[in-house]
């Protein structure tokens, strides 16, 4: 019997049958109950229930749709399909099975109010009226049609047409055949019948690059850190010691052979290397899916899946979790900046502009040849916070640190006149953007108390790292790269000539606490031919050493929290390359061994002085004693905390020793040379004060004590009392 739907036979024949289910499957009508299967090339099809034939469909479409009525319903049927020469097959039907989302997911879905949108799109193994299968479901609006295609069905996109949810967007299909480790993608018919193949946007597993299917991945590893994760919500950063070792994952370590380590491999090397080096945080270069391993993963592919360059999903769990148990949080960069053009990923991704503006004056991005998000429509909000919430609940990270934060929030970043767009106010603010990050920022610390929010902001905006309620952006930390340009233009100069720069090293301190900073020296400083910080030193080897260690001194006493990259704690001499590991047989050299093993007192001091850290978010814990002496290229301070002991930073930027050196001491107290990084022990000439002074009542740089001091050649004294 033919069914009296035909003009649904033919956009089903053409592939843009937007509601298969109503027409496929089994469904009551006046004659009983029919019985439609699309089965194109098949030779024959039967219904069986409980084992028994109830049913032989018969052809009533040569394009391979298939019907039979039966006199009573089957209750739950299985399709027994037979494409000749004994290859038969008992599967179950797609079509009989009922929508996986309801209602109220697709309300929230529209007004991008789905805060666990990855809970539902994508792909999800469950039961659904006691069958195994995986639900698809993807938000494809601008599409005629979208079908399911993968290993499961010969990659044909005829077999399964997904089923359009209406005004949502959103189309939905429950796959009994689609099991664990299934590869597939989404084949969608554009508005002008063009098809197009594109992995999940919400893939959980992907293939190793260069391929680009989505895999069905189903998460089985059960977290050993629930000490942490309790702890983690009471972690005040503003009053805490923070100290973050930036790791590229594929260049940390490798194999001896120049293999890269899967994650369960780099586990226990990485997070007992930073528990030894005293790190309290690593910030891992973006780890979600990307296409181009030279990007260094800031240009994602797919945003819901680690990369699979290391292992699973879960074995990369098994890392944060290894680094929890040693006591390590995990920070990594997350990048809603901007996505790459690659055609099978989210760019135009239902032929249309979808994730992206249309125009590209605000659409594309000059620098990097990017695409921008659309911050403006609700379900590209919804993706980019949902995908915040899953890296931070799934996945267990404390820290999301935000990328390219400046171009998000200028229309005319790197964009010259007549080639952006002004908003409704004829400003340059990106107030779609700006929402969205509040709204972003809102929501993680609202729902994970103890979660950092990081923000790599280039400019003076204000209130980056100030509350939404009060005004600012929201976020709870933000990179100060003011500092890190200042400061390394500083020690670049050959020391006869900083007294003319003296300024770069104190201008920081007339903002230091306008934003709750991290203090960088991140990978971008040692790339594209900036070489490595040690090869900025200016002099010979021993005074970039000494230079060096300076630096490191400085910075760790500095207000602010540190970040250093990997490879720079052991001073290696050339820049980073993401092809090789870090030059770890350096450390067979004295030399940098001295270096690492001052970087791990630094972090020990550091989070043994809590004058350090206990007001580091506000100007009551930092006081000058004498910010003036360019002349003689030194420089020293004092950092207090909630007790009566201060930490007393005193730098001799130059090479001459300066003996009989008077500073002014913030109270009457034997003060402990805690760190003096003219150390033998880091490869210093041991040039020092016998490992303590004693203040006395001698008023000097406006303080009531003072001691008389022999500061070392470019070296810095900590001094703690």
């Amino acid at each position: 019997m033919t069914p009296t739907r035909s003009p649904d036979i033919e956009l089903l024949r053409r592939g843009e049958l937007a509601d298969p289910h109503s027409l496929l499957g089994k469904h009551h009508t006046p004659e009983g109950i029919a019985v439609r299967a699309w089965r194109p090339d098949a030779e024959s099809v039967n219904c069986v229930s409980n084992g028994h034939l109830v049913g032989k469909l018969e052809r009533i479409d040569p394009a391979g749709l298939f019907e039979a009525t039966l006199d009573s319903d089957p209750g739950f049927y299985q399709l027994e399909v037979s494409y000749g020469d004994s290859n038969t097959f008992i599967l179950e039907d797609p079509y009989s099975f009922p929508p996986t989302l309801g209602e109220l997911d697709l309300h929230l879905i529209q007004e991008g109010r789905h805060r666990r949108l990855h809970h539902k799109l994508g792909a999800h193994l469950q039961e659904v009226e006691g069958i195994v299968g995986t639900s698809f479901a993807v938000w494809a609006p601008g599409a005629r049609s979208v079908r399911v295609v993968g290993d499961f069905n010969g990659w044909d996109g005829r077999l399964h047409p997904m089923r359009s949810m209406g005004s949502s967007g959103v189309w939905e299909l429950f796959l009994p055949v689609a099991a664990d480790g299934a590869h597939y993608k989404f084949e969608l018919l554009t508005e002008d019948r063009s098809l197009i193949l594109k992995a999940d946007p919400f893939a959980f597993r992907t293939e190793i690059p260069p391929g680009t299917s989505s895999i069905v991945f189903e998460s089985h590893h059960d977290f050993s850190d629930a000490e942490w994760m309790s702890q983690r919500r009471s972690f005040d950063v503003y009053s805490s010691p923070l100290s973050v070792y930036e790791v590229h994952l594929g260049s940390w370590r490798r194999t001896p052979d120049g293999g890269t380590l899967t994650y369960k491999d780099m586990a226990p090397l990485l997070a007992s290397y930073c528990a030894e080096m005293g790190f309290t945080h690593v910030e891992l270069l973006p780890v979600a899916e990307h296409p181009f391993g030279g990007s260094w993963g800031y240009q994602v592919g797919n945003y819901f899946a680690p990369t699979a360059r290391y292992g699973s999903p879960d074995e990369f769990r098994f890392l944060v979790d290894t680094l929890h148990q040693e006591g390590i949080g995990v920070i990594v960069d997350w990048v809603p900046a901007h996505f790459p053009r690659d055609a099978w990923a989210l760019a135009r991704f239902d032929g249309s502009a979808l994730y992206e503006h249309l125009d590209p004056r605000q659409g594309e991005h000059p620098d990097w040849g990017t695409l921008i998000f659309n911050y403006g429509r609700n379900e590209v909000r919804n993706f980019l916070i949902s995908n915040a919430l899953q890296w931070i609940e799934d996945f267990h990270i404390d820290g999301l640190r935000v990328d390219a934060v400046a171009s998000m929030l200028y229309l005319d970043y790197s964009r010259k006149e007549g080639e952006w767009l002004p908003n409704r106010y004829g400003g340059r603010e990106n107030l779609e953007a700006i929402e969205f990050i509040k709204e972003l920022n809102t929501v993680v610390h609202g729902e994970h108390p103890g979660v950092m929010m990081i923000a790599e902001e280039s400019t003076a905006w204000p209130g980056v790292s100030r509350p939404v309620h009060l005004g600012g952006l929201g976020f709870g930390l933000k990179w100060n790269l003011g500092w890190m340009h200042d400061t390394l233009s500083y020690f670049t100069k050959e020391p006869i000539h900083r007294r003319y720069h003296h300024g770069e090293l104190t201008f920081s301190l007339i903002y230091a606490f306008s934003e709750n900073f991290v203090l960088p020296l991140s990978h971008d400083e040692v790339v594209h031919g900036k070489g490595s910080l040690l090869n900025k030193m200016p002099g010979d080897r021993w005074q970039q050493l000494a230079n060096l260690r300076s630096l490191y001194a400085f910075m760790w006493a500095h207000p602010g929290k540190q970040l250093l990259f990997m490879g720079s704690e052991i001073a290696q001499p050339t820049e980073w390359s993401h092809d090789k590991s870090i030059d770890w047989h350096l450390l067979d050299h004295p030399e940098h061994r001295a270096i690492q093993r001052m970087v791990k007192d630094l972090n020990r001091a550091y989070k043994d002085i809590p004058a350090l850290w206990e007001r580091d978010s506000t100007d009551e814990g930092f006081e000058w004693i004498d910010a003036n002496d360019a002349d003689n290229n030194v420089l020293s301070f004092f950092r207090a905390g909630n007790s009566a002991k201060s930490l007393v930073c005193i730098c001799n930027l130059s090479p001459t020793i300066r003996e009989g050196f008077r500073i002014g001491l913030p109270r009457a107290a034997s003060f402990t040379e805690v760190l003096n990084t003219d150390s033998e022990a880091y490869g210093g000439t041991n040039v020092g004060n016998m490992g303590a002074v004693v203040a006395e009542a001698r008023p000097w740089h406006g303080l009531d004590h003072s001691a008389t001091l022999t500061l070392p050649p470019l070296g810095v004294l900590w001094l703690y009392g």
